[in-house]
């Protein structure tokens, strides 16, 4: 990994980003291998090497002034030196090596690109991803202690460090709120830490919102036989049953203010008085909230009581949607594909497969992502194609970068497009192939060049990053 030193030097070189940080280059996803695990590679080098090998190693090189890192991949679609990276001054530049396969950028098939945060990049049936401004100098390769265990192992060094913070928390008396939209693993996150706390009693979770509002008491505090109407026996309660264990309440935002209240004087006192009874019962149990809406703005709207906020947030983890953990996706794959073959062989996946997963925004998270590949793998008889996907994702739900969907190059009949045809990906595709020239561009569509501006300056294109 880097040092201070090599940090003075990036910077004095002129690469956009703040000292002490670097980019980095994730491997999502090999499509002939979806089970291998991904790898993050910071990018403190003045040349990256990609090249086909038989097995998959990183190996980091000095000669003289100049470091380089070379990637083999056991990949029999890639050429054995198939592209390179060059450290510019504006950031890095991609450059194919004369591969069979050619190398896309964001599923564009280009010999030269400068690369920007966010960009797809594909060699052969390897997929990587390319993040500027992504990790501290001296960041670990690794996955986190308590979020592998709970299926929420991570590249992301900021929730690296939520998770392995939590894990210290785990192991204290401390209430933990989970903040985080439907989908992206809460309660993956609440189990985990039940587990490492190691208490007693029995993980109990109930979701707050799925309580009829006349029966959250009974259901939380227990009843006493005689209570109310239909209360035909003594019942415990939710807070009984997890008497020494761990008590999770999803959709904490949900419950009612009266219920509020009841909750926050068990909180306090860590008694329990039922429905119907008149001597209170002590409890020993963990309480771990979470919920998809912003409590803040509840309390503020008197919706949520603010000192029963103050009790549950001792700890607090927020879990980004799936959107933006673009680097995980191979790793959650991985898991995902394994538990749904049950131990049968993994398929493939073709390249369109792949890259529709990785450019689709999962708007309902790790659970869509799960149901998809569930899906997949029954429909599939080997290889995982675009046909064996959800029609969001085959219809260009998913957004790659900010190109989106990829449409031919020119027309087949090699007419010039019509006006309605010209899109920012067919623009985008011949700036990178006639490395930024409007003219050139203008002469394949069979148009002035004036049009060719207004069309960039409608799609918001930025030229300069194709004249390299």
């Amino acid at each position: 990994m880097g040092t201070g030193e090599s940090t003075l030097t990036l910077t004095a070189r002129g690469l956009a980003i703040p000292p002490g940080r670097v980019p980095v280059l994730v491997r999502l996803l090999n499509c002939d291998h979806p089970l291998d695990d991904s790898s993050g590679h910071p990018l403190d080098v003045d040349e990256v090497l990609v090249c086909r090998g038989p097995r998959r190693e990183a190996r980091r090189t000095v000669e003289g002034r100049s470091r380089r890192l070379v990637l083999s991949i056991p990949d029999a679609h890639m050429s054995a030196n198939h592209a390179r990276l060059l450290r510019a001054p504006e950031g890095y530049l991609l450059e194919d090596a004369g591969s069979k396969n050619g190398t896309k950028v964001n599923g564009i098939t280009c010999d030269r690109a400068l690369l920007r945060d966010g960009d797809l990049l594909e060699f052969g049936c390897t997929f990587f991803l390319y993040r500027n401004d992504a990790w501290a100098i001296g960041t670990p390769d690794t996955q986190g202690c308590l979020g592998a265990s709970c299926g929420l192992a991570t590249l992301i060094p900021s929730l690296l460090e939520q998770l392995r913070e939590c894990e210290r928390v785990a192991r204290s008396q401390l209430p933990v709120l989970i903040l985080g939209e439907s989908g992206t693993g809460k309660e993956l996150v609440a189990r985990a830490v039940h587990e490492v706390s190691e208490r007693r009693g029995a993980f109990v979770a109930i979701n707050c919102g799925a309580l009829p509002e006349s029966l959250v008491e009974a259901e939380l505090f227990g009843t006493r036989k005689g209570a109310f109407s239909g209360a035909v026996e003594d019942r415990p309660g939710l807070f009984r049953t997890s008497h020494e264990g761990t008590l999770f309440l999803d959709e904490i935002a949900e419950l009612p203010l009266e219920a509020q209240a009841a909750l926050l004087r068990v909180l306090q006192e860590s008694e329990v008085l039922a429905v119907g009874a008149t001597r209170p019962v002590r409890v020993d149990l963990r309480v771990v909230a979470a919920t998809h809406g912003d409590l803040q703005q509840r309390v503020a709207a008197g919706t949520f009581r603010a000192d029963l906020f103050a009790r549950l947030a001792g700890f607090t983890v927020r879990l980004p949607p799936l959107r933006e953990r673009r680097e995980d996706l191979g790793i959650l794959m991985a898991q995902l594909l394994g538990r749904a073959l049950g131990g049968r062989k993994p398929p493939a996946l073709s390249n369109d497969a792949a890259r529709a997963i990785i450019t689709y925004d999962w708007p309902f998270n790790v659970r869509e992502l799960e149901k998809c590949l569930g899906a997949a793998v029954v429909l599939s008889d080997g290889c995982i194609l675009l046909e064996h996907l959800p029609d969001t994702l085959r219809q260009g739900g998913g957004q790659g970068g900010d190109l989106g969907k990829v449409t031919p190059r020119a027309s087949a009949s090699g007419l010039p497009p019509r006006p309605e045809h010209v899109t920012p990906q067919l623009l985008v595709a011949l700036l990178t192939k006639h490395r930024g020239s409007i003219s050139a561009v203008a002469r394949e569509l069979g148009r002035q060049r004036m049009q060719i501006r207004r069309w960039i300056k409608q799609y918001q294109i930025e030229v300069a990053r194709f004249q390299v």
